[in-house]
């Protein structure tokens, strides 16, 4: 990819999309969860300024409308209602026990390039401004799968899943300019209620083991 050939607006949005790929490698690294809430805050708030260029370079007025819903439920609501869900069980210094935390970001360094050979066949067939950042779209999903998949801590596993949302929601954008309208209010009303759904699951994790680690559900059995 010849970034010299690129227009200023697509520069950015290239630059962008590194940005976002960057904040999914630091929710890998992070240990403590308030950093986690934080840094998922910082990349809502890219995927709402990137999805406003990518509508301002494009000439689709209707990503200014998902720019914004994004930036308030990714950037604001969701990272709003984590924290105080983690002031209230007193989770503030609270860290997640990372295991073999170098092989994970390994591991992710692998997706990554797997991600960009996939998409490779999909972007030189593209045609449209966003081609470049499709496999860091695809890259952002894998990412959040594998942080869904390595985390103990019920917060972690939340902030997972919703970066598997926003590498859905930036792969929309960047393949096909967005999703109609009506489609995406629904999407962000599925995120709004998820939120809430995983907040009153923490409050019956909490009550059933008084912990919010996942991983000692296993140690639950049955009484007579």
């Amino acid at each position: 990819m010849d970034l010299a050939r690129l227009s200023l607006q697509e520069q950015a949005i290239v630059a962008l999309a590194a940005l976002i790929l960057f904040t999914s490698f630091a929710l890998l690294a992070q240990s403590r969860l308030l950093a986690i809430v934080k840094t998922f805050a910082w990349q809502g708030a890219l995927v709402a300024l990137t999805t406003a260029l990518v509508g301002y370079a494009t000439r689709s007025p209707h990503l200014y409308v998902s720019a914004l819903i994004t930036l308030a439920l990714k950037a604001l609501f969701v990272p709003w209602l984590l924290y105080r869900l983690i002031h209230r069980f007193k989770l503030l210094r609270e860290q997640e026990t990372l295991v073999h935390s170098g092989t994970v970001l390994l591991l992710g360094t692998a997706l990554v390039i797997f991600s960009y050979h996939v998409a490779l066949p999909i972007e030189q067939l593209a045609q449209s401004s966003t081609r470049p950042v499709i496999a860091v779209s695809l890259a952002q999903v894998l990412l959040g799968m594998l942080m869904l998949i390595t985390r103990g801590k019920a917060v972690s596993q939340v902030v997972g899943f919703m970066a598997i949302e926003n590498g859905l929601f930036f792969a929309a954008v960047a393949a096909t300019h967005g999703m109609p309208m009506i489609v995406e209010l629904g999407a962000a009303f599925d995120v709004l209620v998820a939120a809430v759904i995983f907040g009153v699951f923490f409050f019956h994790i909490r009550d059933s083991i008084d912990s919010l680690d996942v991983d000692q559900l296993h140690r639950l059995s049955e009484t007579e």
